[in-house]
């Protein structure tokens, strides 16, 4: 293949990437400001906390999925390293 479809193909797949990047940005954002708004004026307590344990559990089920199992992979994915990813699968309740 010549360097220009190369090219082409990695726009492509950028441009994917991040649009997949902005579609979840605005999911989550679009989320916490509905939460919000459902609170009709009660003040949130510890809303940090409520946000990351909410993502954080579907985000280690989905890696998971991706690397059909494979810790090692999983936390390569994730930036984590094993052990810090198998205590989080703890916490969830997510480790075989």
């Amino acid at each position: 293949m010549s360097d220009n479809v190369h090219a082409i193909e990695e726009t492509i797949i950028d441009s994917d990437d991040n649009q997949g990047i902005t579609q979840l940005y605005n999911a989550v954002k679009h989320s916490i400001r509905r939460y919000l708004y459902e609170l009709d004026g009660t003040q949130p307590h510890d809303m940090y906390d409520l946000v990351l344990r909410q993502v954080e559990q579907p985000l280690l089920e989905a890696i998971l999925e991706h690397t059909k199992g494979n810790q090692s992979k999983a936390a390569e994915y994730l930036g984590l390293n094993r052990g810090t990813l198998r205590k989080k699968l703890r916490t969830y309740n997510l480790h075989k």
